[in-house]
């Protein structure tokens, strides 16, 4: 079959699979502390994830990533892993989530065929990790942090928000620790994705801000060559040889003419785009045993509508209708 290319060139071989809108923790640049969830019977089984992988694989699909909300919540998350690790052609398979129940679960995971991990983690201060998440959990994210490097997990990184006058004290600690441990530190920009109404481009630390930081207080940054200009973060070296730091600067450097990515959300809906406003549903498709051609056509047509870009830092941009928790990380 033809590869997934929309109307301005772009290839798309790379899939964001949210497995539920739930989650165990509350940051509130996410969700509110009371949120209703999606009801069981909305979510698309394991099969239904299955079939609707396959049929992207056919259409040049090559890299996976679960999602939520929190997947570690989703029971029996290392059968599904098995099933799509086991798909010919899957080239790439990793996980984010937020670590909380990283420790409990892990060697199950990894014996399932997991080997990449992105953990969210913004602090590690135990009394702004609490602000931030509205849990005392921090300690529960390192253990399992450490848990899954002594398990022989690689890469592990880990994803930091950056929002401005909160975690400025955060920057070059979490820099340093990942620097101990062979771990990236991905720095993202503050993004409009809360459904609240708190995002406002003032609330955003900058990646330019970032680097300046590092660079006095650790090592001056280089940028590592030959990067996959495709990929979400631009990526550094440490001068002095010691470990990397990445930056996913979505506000301040958009990278959107790159994008290979698509998404689907816990309950069924093709996104081509994180800031999407409009879907493509195909948990109907699905449930109604529709054609695997059906479903290609679908996943086509969504590839096909795909906007130039979300136009974050223009008069023109509308915060997608749904909040991050619910579209998938």
């Amino acid at each position: 079959m033809q590869p997934l290319i929309d109307n301005f060139g772009r290839i798309h071989d790379s899939l964001r699979i949210s497995v539920t809108d739930r989650c165990n923790i509350r940051c509130f640049y996410c969700m509110p502390e009371d949120v209703k969830f999606q009801a069981r019977e909305q979510i698309l089984s394991f099969e239904e994830i299955e079939r609707f992988v396959r049929v992207a694989v056919s259409l040049g699909v090559r890299k996976l990533r679960l999602t939520g909300g929190e997947p570690l919540l989703r029971k029996g998350l290392s059968g599904l892993i098995r099933k799509l690790s086991s798909i010919e052609g899957i080239h790439d398979l990793a996980l984010t989530t937020n670590g909380v129940l990283l420790k409990q679960q892990a060697q199950e995971l990894y014996d399932a065929g997991l080997r990449r991990l992105n953990v969210h983690l913004d602090t590690l201060d135990r009394e702004r990790f609490l602000k931030i998440t509205r849990r005392d959990d921090l300690e529960k994210v390192l253990e399992g942090i450490e848990f899954c490097r002594k398990l022989g997990y690689g890469p592990i990184k880990i994803n930091a928000v950056a929002v401005k006058n909160l975690v400025e004290d955060d920057v070059v600690p979490l820099a340093r620790y990942g620097r101990e441990r062979d771990i990236e530190i991905r720095y993202i920009e503050f993004m409009p994705l809360d459904a609240q109404g708190l995002w406002d481009k003032g609330k955003v630390l900058l990646t330019d801000d970032m680097i300046a930081m590092l660079e006095r207080e650790i090592s001056p940054l280089i940028a590592v060559p030959d990067q996959d200009h495709r990929a979400p973060a631009t990526e550094y070296k440490f001068a002095d040889g010691i470990g990397r730091v990445g930056f996913v600067a979505s506000v301040s450097r958009p990278f959107c003419l790159n994008c290979n990515r698509l998404r689907i959300t816990a309950d069924g809906k093709i996104r081509y785009c994180l800031f999407a406003v409009e879907e493509t549903d195909v948990r109907d498709l699905l449930r109604r045993n529709a054609s695997d051609e059906e479903i290609a056509q679908a996943i086509r047509s969504c590839v096909s509508d795909k906007w130039i870009g979300h136009q974050i830092n223009t008069a023109q941009f509308v915060p997608p209708p749904r909040p991050m928790y619910s579209i998938g990380g």
